[in-house]
């Protein structure tokens, strides 16, 4: 949306955005804020994971705080109130892509993603893409129990194999966890997701790798955080809790330019 944005206002073209429910809701915000020194393709603004705000809330938000300067008109939802899951709605879900089937998919994603920035199935090529998470080198049963004995917030773990047909691991019988939310509400997908990778690197050091860096010394895990002190605070032992009060004030101020474009 927002390239498009960009790309309207280069050409002098009008750009109207129609509204709709943020799958996830609209009140939770979560996890760092991205560093502009790791913007990319999938995160190109410095905003946090789990934004909170609807498109039609992040296209001004946009034409603003970074200057896009589109001629834009937003078409706001009737009925939609920001504690809405989209569950909560009368509407069907549609799959935005191959990999996000269902809203199950959408409620882990955010953190479940963090799995493709390293050499862990991520769940690409099964039927629950980010619900699955493994590798042929883990123990499906210590892994899952490590996890459930951390006492996620709204979060089991179920041991599980799995051999996915395409991408990481294709082919390949491999042992791993299914995430299975049971309270929407409370669960917490950027400290899980955290949570899972840190259990990974240090259970199985002598396989586990974070993804290459490019030329620029950047792995595509940092770019899916948005910085690269995480990848870092994980290979040197740090605590998630450490790394979520280290992001906690840019979060915050974060919080705070939200407040301004919220429309409902």
């Amino acid at each position: 949306m927002a390239y498009a944005m960009e790309a309207a206002a280069e050409n002098g073209k009008e750009f109207i955005v129609l509204d709709r429910p943020n799958p996830l809701g609209g009140q939770k915000v979560e996890g760092p804020v991205l560093d502009p020194a790791y913007a990319s393709f999938v995160g190109n603004y410095p905003i946090p994971l789990r934004h909170g705000m609807t498109v039609g809330e992040l296209a001004p938000f946009f034409n603003e705080e970074f200057d896009i300067g589109a001629d834009l008109t937003v078409v706001e939802m009737k009925g939609w109130k920001r504690n809405m899951y989209y569950d909560d709605t009368p509407l069907e879900f549609v799959l935005p892509s191959p990999n996000m089937p269902t809203l199950d998919t959408a409620l882990v994603y955010p953190g479940a993603a963090l799995i493709e920035g390293t050499n862990v199935s991520e769940g690409r090529g099964t039927t629950k893409p980010f619900e699955l998470i493994g590798a042929p080198f883990v123990n499906s049963t210590e892994f899952a129990a490590a996890l459930n004995d951390l006492d996620l917030p709204g979060v089991l773990f179920r041991a599980a194999s799995f051999t996915p047909t395409t991408s990481k691991h294709s082919g390949v019988l491999s042992h791993g966890v299914q995430i299975h939310v049971i309270n929407k509400h409370a669960y917490n997908p950027i400290e899980t997701g955290l949570h899972i990778v840190k259990t990974l690197h240090d259970m199985y050091p002598e396989d586990f790798e974070f993804r290459a860096e490019n030329s620029a010394g950047i792995s595509f895990f940092d770019n899916l955080i948005g910085n690269g002190w995480i990848r870092e605070a994980i290979e040197n032992g740090v605590s998630v809790q450490e790394m979520e009060n280290q992001w906690k004030a840019g979060l915050n101020e974060f919080k705070q330019v939200r407040k301004q474009y919220l429309l409902y």
